[in-house]
C-alpha cells in the first residue's frame, strides 16, 4: 500500500553533546573517526553519562548520525567499549530485580490493575497540564519514533508458532502494510498536533538518564541472542500494559481539549494493544517456553527489569511536575514561557 503523504528526505540526527567522560570519549571517537578510550568501570550504570554513551553506541544498528561513517556499526573498538557498559548496566539491573522463573505469574501481576494507581498516566488523567503531556510525548519520541525496531531483532532468534506470532505483531506495529498507520507515523503525527519537533531524535538531548535507560534495555535485549528470553518479557510488558494506559493518555488529552488528531495514536493502542496481549501471552510466550522452558528466568528478568526503569522514569517525571519544574533537560518552549511569566 502506497502512502498518501508525500516522503520525507531521511537524515541521521546530529550526535548530541557529552554528559561526561564516557560518552565524551564515544562522541568524540564517532566525530572525529577515531577509536574510543577504555572506559571507566566506577560510573553509574544508570547515570546519564553511561547511559548516553550506551545510546549513542546502540543508534548506530539504527539511524546512525550525521557525519559518522556507516562502517562504525561494527568497530570492534566500540563494540569492545560497548560491551564493558552493557555489563556494568546488565549488572545493575540483576542485581536490582530479584530473580524468578515464574512466567504465569508474573503475566497474571501484570494484567492487574490498581483502583487508584500511580505513574504519569494516572497523573496526566487526573491533573496533568497541556505542558506535562508534551513534555511526556517528547520523552517517549526516543522510543516510539522506531516504534517495533528494537523488538524486530529478535524474529530471527524465534522458531515456528513463536515467531509466526510475533511477527504478527510486529506487522500490527508497522501498520499492517499501510504506511500511514504504522505507529511511528502516527505517533509523528501526534507530535506534529502538539507542536512538537517530530524529527527523528530531536529530543535526544534533552532526554535525563531515565528515559534513555528504558529505551537501552530495549536495545540491549534485542541485539543479543542471549537475551531473546529478555526481550520477549520486555515485549510483553508493553503489550499487556499498554492498553489501559493509553486509554488513560486519551482520556488526558480529550480533557484537555488537545487537538483530536494527537489523541490518534494512543486510541490506537487501546485497541491494538487488547488484541496484543493475548498474541503475546500464548501465540509467543506459551510456545517459546515449550520449546525453551530454560529461557523462563529470562522472560521474567525482562519484565521486572522493564517494570523497574519505567518506575524510575515515572518517579523522575512526577518528582519534577510536583515542584512544577520540567522533566526535560531542557524545558520545552511553552513551559520556558509559563515560567518567565510565573
Amino acid at each position: 500500500m502506497l502512502s498518501r503523504n508525500p516522503a520525507r528526505p531521511v537524515a541521521a540526527p546530529p550526535l548530541p553533546a557529552p554528559r561526561g567522560p564516557l560518552s565524551a570519549a564515544v562522541i568524540t571517537a564517532l566525530r572525529e573517526d577515531r577509536e574510543a578510550g577504555a572506559p571507566t568501570l566506577d560510573a553509574d550504570p544508570y547515570g546519564a553519562d553511561l547511559q548516553l554513551a550506551l545510546y549513542c553506541l546502540y543508534e548506530l544498528h539504527y539511524r546512525g548520525f550525521a557525519g559518522v561513517a556507516d562502517e562504525r556499526e561494527w568497530d570492534p573498538a566500540l563494540l569492545t567499549v560497548r560491551a564493558a557498559l552493557e555489563r556494568l548496566f546488565t549488572d545493575a539491573l540483576r542485581a536490582d530485580v530479584e530473580p524468578s522463573d515464574d512466567v504465569g505469574a508474573e503475566l497474571d501481576a501484570l494484567l492487574v490493575e490498581p483502583v487508584e494507581g500511580q505513574g504519569p498516566s494516572w497523573y496526566l488523567k487526573k491533573e496533568g497540564e497541556p505542558w506535562q503531556v508534551r513534555e511526556y510525548v517528547a520523552h517517549r519520541s526516543l522510543y516510539h519514533l522506531k516504534e517495533a525496531d528494537p523488538q524486530a531483532w529478535v524474529i530471527a532468534r524465534l522458531d515456528g508458532p513463536a515467531k509466526a506470532a510475533l511477527v504478527t505483531v510486529e506487522h500490527d506495529e508497522y501498520g499492517a502494510g499501510d504506511p500511514d498507520r504504522m505507529h511511528a507515523q502516527l505517533f509523528a503525527d501526534m507530535m506534529r498536533a502538539l507542536d512538537l519537533d517530530d524529527t527523528y531524535g530531536a529530543y535526544l538531548d534533552a532526554a535525563p538518564a531515565e528515559t534513555l535507560a528504558e529505551v537501552n534495555l530495549m536495545s540491549l535485549c534485542g541485539l543479543h541472542r542471549r537475551l531473546r528470553g529478555a526481550l520477549i518479557g520486555q515485549f510483553a510488558t508493553v503489550e499487556l500494559t499498554s492498553s489501559p494506559g493509553s486509554d488513560r493518555l486519551v482520556r488526558a488529552m480529550r480533557r484537555l481539549g488537545l487537538p483530536e488528531a494527537a489523541v490518534e495514536f494512543y486510541a490506537e493502542h487501546v485497541e491494538a494493544d487488547a488484541v496484543h496481549e493475548q498474541l503475546v501471552r500464548r501465540g509467543v510466550i506459551a510456545p517459546l517456553l515449550a520449546g525453551e522452558p530454560a529461557l523462563a528466568a529470562d522472560v521474567v528478568f525482562g519484565i521486572r527489569a522493564s517494570g523497574f526503569l519505567a518506575d524510575r522514569f515515572g518517579a523522575h517525571l512526577l518528582g519534577c511536575w510536583a515542584q512544577d519544574r520540567t522533566s526535560l533537560r531542557h524545558p520545552l518552549p511553552d513551559h520556558a514561557a509559563r515560567a518567565s511569566s510565573a
